[in-house]
Parts: C-alpha cells; sequence; structure tokens
C-alpha cells in the first residue's frame, strides 16, 4: 500500500484523543485489501508495549524517543498492510503493589525508595531496604533474582496501572491496528503480562522469576509456536533496554532449543528506544546484547526496508 488512511494524523502520536471508529471502518473498506486467510506468506508483527504511559511526554516512565518510534511502526504497518497477516501487541499491565513498586520496600527509617533505585540482594540482607509486603518471598526473590537472572531489582515509577488511561495504547497506533484488522479480515492479539504483584514480567514469554502454581507465569509456548509458524516475524516496542529485550531473549533461547533457524527474526531497531537511567547506561547494554543475538542469526533492520 503505497498511501496513508485519510483519518491518519501523525501530529496526534503522543497525545490522548478517540479515534473516529466510524472514519477507520470506511477508510478500511475503500482499502480493498484481501483477506489475511488467502496470504501464501504470514508475516507477523509483534508489538510491545506501546502503551501512553511509556509512549507519552506526560506518561510515567515515558522513554524519550518513543514518539518517532510509535509513528514509524504505525507507517510500516500502513505501507506493508497487504503482507501483513497478523499483529500481536503485548500490554504490561500492573497493579499499585508490586515488588518493583516504591511503596513494597522501605530503609531504616521507614523511607521509601526513589524511583530507578536499585536494590541489591546484599542491602537487603543487611536490613538497608526491607520489604513490607511478602517479606520471606521478596528476601528470596532478589536473591534469585542476581544468581538466575543476572540482575538486580529496579525500582520504578507507578506505571500502566490496569484501568487508568497510561495502561491504553496509543490511540494512532490503536487506529493503525484496528484499521489493519478490519481491512484484513484478522483479529488483532492482545497479550496481557505483568500482573502478578511478586515478579517482574519484561518478557512476553515469561517472568523474570518462576511463580510456582500462578498460571500467568507459565511460558507463553502458544506465541512462540505462532511465531515459529510464520515465514517473517518483525519485532517493534517500548522499552527496547527492558520489554523488548527480554522478549527477544526468552524467543531467541525458544528457537535455539527447538532448532530453529533465527533467520525469520527481524528487530525494527528504529520502531523501539531505551528507558533513560541517571546512572546506567541501558542503550549501551540492549545495543550490545542486539549485536550479540545477531550473531546467531537475528536480523537487526529498520522500517523502511522491504519485508523479507
Amino acid at each position: 500500500m503505497s498511501s496513508f488512511p485519510d483519518f491518519y494524523d501523525p501530529q496526534r502520536i503522543g497525545t490522548m484523543f478517540y479515534p473516529d471508529k466510524a472514519s477507520i471502518a470506511a477508510a478500511a473498506r475503500g482499502a480493498a485489501l484481501s483477506k489475511t486467510i488467502n496470504d501464501e506468506r504470514v508475516v507477523h508483527l509483534l508489538i510491545i508495549d506501546m502503551q501512553v504511559d511509556f509512549c507519552h511526554r506526560e506518561g510515567s516512565l515515558y522513554v524519550p524517543g518513543a514518539e518517532d518510534d510509535v509513528r514509524r511502526t504505525i507507517e510500516f504497518i500502513y505501507r506493508n498492510a497487504d503482507q501483513i497477516s497478523q499483529i500481536s501487541c503485548s500490554l504490561d499491565s500492573h497493579v499499585p503493589q508490586q515488588i518493583f513498586s516504591p511503596n513494597w520496600w522501605v530503609d531504616a527509617e521507614g523511607s521509601h525508595p526513589e524511583p530507578f533505585t536499585i536494590i541489591t540482594a546484599e542491602e537487603v540482607e543487611a536490613g538497608h531496604w526491607s520489604p513490607l509486603l511478602m517479606p520471606q518471598w521478596s528476601r528470596e526473590y532478589v536473591r534469585q533474582l542476581e544468581e538466575q537472572a543476572k540482575k538486580q531489582l529496579t525500582i520504578w515509577p507507578y506505571h500502566v496501572l490496569i484501568g487508568s488511561p497510561g495502561h491504553a495504547l496509543d490511540p494512532e497506533l490503536w487506529s493503525a491496528i484496528a484499521w489493519h484488522s478490519l481491512a484484513r479480515g484478522v483479529e488483532p492479539q492482545w497479550l496481557m503480562k505483568g500482573g502478578i504483584p511478586h515478579t517482574e514480567h519484561y518478557s512476553i514469554v515469561q517472568p523474570e522469576i518462576d511463580v510456582p502454581d500462578h498460571p500467568a507465569a507459565k511460558p507463553n509456548q502458544a506465541l512462540i509456536d505462532e511465531l515459529i509458524a510464520a515465514d517473517s516475524v518483525y519485532i517493534a516496542g517500548e522499552a527496547e533496554s527492558h520489554c523488548v529485550l527480554e522478549t527477544v531473549d526468552d524467543i531467541v533461547a525458544e528457537y535455539m532449543a527447538r532448532g530453529q533457524s533465527l533467520s525469520n527474526l527481524h528487530l525494527l531497531q528504529d520502531c523501539m528506544s531505551s528507558v533513560v537511567h541517571p546512572a546506567i547506561d541501558f542503550q549501551a547494554i540492549a545495543q550490545a546484547r542486539s549485536a550479540e543475538l545477531a550473531k546467531y542469526g537475528l536480523d537487526l533492520t529498520t522500517s523502511d526496508t522491504d519485508i523479507a
């Protein structure tokens, strides 16, 4: 498709508005695209957490550069709509009391940590930080996080709280996905993650630390099966340094465990940006990891290249 629908307004990206669903539906009918059931090749677009709290400047965990990432993702959809068979969107979904939230922890004076504070297992053991909720689990969690996931607990601002405006997808991006759904006769797939209070859950595939017997903690094997079955998978989203990187890591691990080539995985590097931290260069960490995965076959590409 060479042109964009009339309702598309890139100036609205990063703002809140009510999409005109009637105009979206009319434009979808006028596009006269074939239905995905007739596709000879399956192209799957995986969009990770392009939500208001991450992508709008007023969002509580705004990722600098996200508005342009959203714009390029939207235009990638419009340019390639006749080839994109499926769009899946993850929605990071939290409640007020989670293990990475300020109100879960206090220091020796009873003060909560500021957002972006790093809490180490050593500090917890020494009593510098104490959990107010699930104390035994929380102490064991930070230890397991360092040993198994090779990272330390980051305290985040309250973000993407379920039911809040910040939880919603950027409205202009939602409009593009709705248009694609109506034009090509396929339902978008919505992947909720992050609602287990006592673990982080950056990746769509699985949480950072296993939570025994919790149904939402089981690896999303159905998604992996879908991605492997596709001829091409394109990945965009926020933040590159966290939810995108963790998701890609898990997908790659599953592919390799099943003996699958990574040649059908394409990372749209101009459709993602990293969290800015006052002391940690998350962007450098993300780019180094992506370069490492590229050695195994992951394709690092951009949204203006032709679909493979």
